[in-house]
């Protein structure tokens, strides 16, 4: 007659049964799902970088549109802000026409202090276009202004590669990206850190660096020809 199992072997192979992974086992799994969320961290994070450097595109090409609406509407571009003010200042955001670099009045034009980053955006303007519209006339500028020989004092655009993009620009924008080097935060305060091309869009030259972002890159820009400028209040019946 078969022998029945006692209940003490009954114990043991229900005790086999329920055997666990083994340390080795564990650390195997616990490897595959830390690999697993850092893989999707990382693309959460990209993006989520992406997603902010097209809103950063959208809102300086708002802020460009601003502009020359301020301009169709006073017959000049705005002035710059002073960049180093903070924004509990009475005097913040608003125009301050002894400069040609600072940042963008955003007060005045209505627009966001800071773009996704939580940073002002650079801003020059030639005095050539800033300038107060006397009386009877209806803008600060001819259809002359800014064109050879009445170039000096406006802007050049230039690639990472030193070749020229755009030159003689009566405006240009900058959002200095996560990277943020160069850029001037609500409190006044500026960033530091910024080098090479990413010093040259703020350092208050009148050359600047427009390229694809990279790692070592991730500026943007917006600019102003006096040709579009003119353009926009032709269209107005401001000029000639």
């Amino acid at each position: 007659m078969t022998d029945l199992p006692t209940e003490a072997s009954v114990m043991t192979q229900h005790a086999a049964a329920q055997h666990g992974f083994s340390l080795v086992e564990l650390t195997v799994v616990l490897i595959i799902v830390a690999l697993l969320s850092s893989g999707m961290i990382l693309g959460l994070s990209a993006q989520h970088e992406a997603t902010m450097t097209q809103e950063a595109r959208r809102q300086l090409d708002a802020t460009q549109e601003a502009l020359l609406g301020f301009a169709i509407a006073n017959g000049r571009l705005p002035c710059p802000a002073k960049a180093d003010l903070a924004n509990t200042d009475a005097a913040a955001g608003r125009e301050d026409c002894t400069l040609q670099h600072g940042v963008i009045p955003w007060v005045i034009l209505g627009t966001q202090e800071t773009d996704p980053w939580g940073q002002r955006l650079t801003y020059f303007a030639s005095s050539k276009f800033t300038a107060l519209v006397a009386a009877g006339a209806q803008a600060s500028f001819t259809m002359s202004t800014g064109i050879p020989p009445d170039n000096a004092g406006l802007s050049d655009i230039r690639n990472l590669a030193n070749t020229t993009v755009a030159i003689d620009i009566a405006a240009v924008v900058v959002s200095h990206g996560a990277r943020s080097n160069g850029a001037y935060l609500p409190d006044g305060s500026k960033i530091a850190g910024a080098a090479n091309s990413e010093l040259q869009n703020s350092n208050a030259t009148q050359t600047f660096i427009a390229d694809t972002p990279s790692a070592t890159f991730d500026d943007q820009l917006v600019w102003i020809s006096p040709n579009l400028l003119k353009s926009r209040l032709v269209a107005v019946g401001k000029l000639p």
